[in-house]
C-alpha cells in the first residue's frame, strides 16, 4: 500500500508578518529555496519540534496535538506529509500513520526516538498508491513546500474520496503580547517578513485548497505562546527561521537583540491557523 518512491522538505516557521518594519524583503525565488530547505533540516534536524512544541495556548493545549484533534478515531490511515521528526506520531498512537520527509538528518531522528514507520520522499512526487490513505496532516508545511500546485495535486491522488487534509500554517501577527521581542529579531534582520516561497499559503490557505477542489470545513485561529527565558533559547527561536540571502552578521545581530530582550515569563506568540478541508465524493 505505501509505494512510489523518493518532499520537497519543509518544516516552516513562523514570523507571517510583523508589519512593515525597516529593512529589506528577500526573494524566495532567487535563493534557490528547494536546495536551501534540504540543507536547513539536514544541518538542524528537529528544530521545529524544538521550537513549536514547548509552545501552549490559553487553554494549554500544544499545536500538534490540536492539529491531529479532529482525525482521532476517525481516520485508519493518515499520512504525515513532510513529517520532519515526527512529532504528531506521539499523538497519533492508535491510528495507522506514515510519515514521508526529504531530510535524511529529519527522518533519522524520527526512527530514533520510535516515531515510525517513515519513509524518505518527495511531496510532489510522493511514494503512495491512489485513495490510499483516510487523512493526510501537515504541520507548517504548505507555505513553504514548491511546487504547490503539484503538492496539492499529490494531495489530493493519494486520499480516498471523502478523505480529510488537516493543515496548521503561521497566521499573520496582531499587536498583542510578546510583539516587541519578534520587533527586535525582525529589525536587526533587516527583514519585513520571512521569505517563504507560498506566503499565500497561511491565512489565505482556504482559498486555495478550494481552487484545488476542496470542501473546507473550518478555518480556526488561534494563538500560542513559548518562553524565551535566556540567551539559549533566543539562538534556538533565531535559528528556527528560515532565512535564505540574510547575511550571517544580521543573523548574530538577531540572536543578541533577542538575547537583550528574554528573561524568564517573557514568552513570544506564535499565532497559528488550522485548516480542516475534505475531498468531496463523486455523485
Amino acid at each position: 500500500m505505501w509505494v512510489r518512491a523518493a518532499v520537497n522538505c519543509a518544516v516552516p516557521f513562523i514570523v507571517a508578518g510583523v508589519g512593515r518594519l525597516a529593512g529589506r524583503r528577500t526573494s524566495a525565488e532567487t535563493a534557490l529555496w528547494p536546495r536551501y530547505l534540504a540543507r536547513y533540516h539536514d544541518d538542524r534536524p528537529g528544530i521545529t519540534e524544538l521550537l513549536l512544541d514547548p509552545a501552549t495556548d490559553r487553554r494549554g493545549n500544544r499545536p500538534y496535538s490540536w492539529l491531529v484533534a479532529p482525525l482521532r478515531g476517525k481516520a485508519k490511515t493518515i499520512l504525515d506529509l513532510a513529517c520532519g521528526s515526527a512529532p504528531t506520531r506521539d499523538v497519533l498512537r492508535d491510528e495507522r500513520w506514515l510519515g514521508v520527509d526529504l531530510s535524511a538528518g529529519e527522518l533519522a531522528l524520527a526512527a530514533a526516538a520510535g516515531r515510525g514507520p517513515v519513509v524518505c520522499g518527495r511531496a510532489d512526487q510522493l511514494p503512495i498508491g491512489d485513495n490510499t490513505v483516510d487523512a493526510v496532516c501537515a504541520a507548517m508545511r504548505f507555505p513553504v513546500l514548491t511546487p504547490l500546485d503539484a503538492v496539492l495535486a499529490e494531495v489530493t491522488r493519494v486520499l480516498r474520496p471523502g478523505g480529510k487534509l488537516v493543515a496548521l500554517v503561521p497566521s499573520r501577527m496582531r499587536l498583542g503580547r510578546g510583539l516587541r521581542g519578534w520587533w527586535r529579531v525582525m529589525r536587526a534582520l533587516r527583514i519585513r517578513s520571512q521569505p517563504w516561497p507560498n506566503p499565500d499559503a497561511r491565512d489565505g490557505l482556504p482559498k486555495i485548497l478550494r481552487a484545488h477542489g476542496f470542501v473546507v470545513e473550518a478555518s480556526e485561529r488561534r494563538v500560542f505562546r513559548r518562553e524565551i527565558a535566556d540567551p539559549r533559547a533566543a539562538a534556538l527561536l533565531v535559528d528556527g527561521l528560515y532565512l535564505p540571502g540574510i547575511a550571517p552578521e544580521n543573523v548574530e545581530a538577531a540572536r543578541l537583540a533577542l538575547a537583550t530582550w528574554a528573561r524568564p515569563g517573557r514568552r513570544l506568540p506564535f499565532p497559528l491557523c488550522r485548516v480542516v478541508a475534505r475531498l468531496p465524493v463523486a455523485g
